[in-house]
């Protein structure tokens, strides 16, 4: 029983890994309203709020990855955008 319960939080954990940042949000929603309502098992709270854990990681994640492509963008002596550059990249 152990082990189906670790190879499904593998599972799961992968499938959040695929989400976009929309889906894994309105999944991270759901978690919290059904955390809220009050009427969830306990082992089963504490199941969806590890899951809600992951997908909160998951959404920190792809913001910040859009946080460094926005300041990635390059400014010219004027201070206006002239264009990008990958937000890895040192010059």
């Amino acid at each position: 029983m152990l082990r189906s319960m670790v190879e499904g939080q593998t599972a799961e954990a992968a499938n959040i890994s695929e989400m976009n940042f929309e889906d894994a949000l309105r999944a991270l929603e759901k978690v919290v309203r059904d955390l809220e309502g009050g009427e969830v098992p306990l082992d089963e709270s504490i199941a969806l709020y590890e899951r809600g854990e992951q997908l909160r990681r998951h959404c920190q994640a792809r913001l910040d990855a859009a946080q460094a492509r926005i300041e990635a963008i390059v400014q010219d002596s004027q201070g206006q955008a002239s264009g990008t550059k990958p937000f890895d990249s040192d010059g």
